[in-house]
């Protein structure tokens, strides 16, 4: 219980890093090309963008349930069709 198992059966010092502790120290810097910082944000475009995707959103929901609605009644529920409507 006393003694440290060493993978390999080598004896090695206590300060002395194990071989692969030395591979990572000694691993190279990554080569290749380094990308350029990102363009900054135009916040007031991003929102602008964000409330006209918004817009969009809404009237073409509105306009899918409106099809919707003239879909049933031409389906045959009259009487759901003009149960909201007097």
């Amino acid at each position: 219980m006393a003694s440290r198992g060493r993978r390999g059966g080598a004896s090695a010092r206590e300060d002395e890093p194990r071989p692969d502790e030395r591979a990572e120290q000694q691993a190279p810097a990554p080569q290749g090309s380094v990308l350029p910082p990102p363009p900054p944000v135009d916040y007031g475009v991003f929102l602008q963008g964000l409330v006209q995707a918004m817009q969009t959103q809404a009237h073409t929901q509105a306009a899918l349930q409106a099809q919707l609605e003239a879909q049933i009644c031409l389906d045959g529920a009259y009487e759901r069709c003009t149960a909201g409507k007097s």
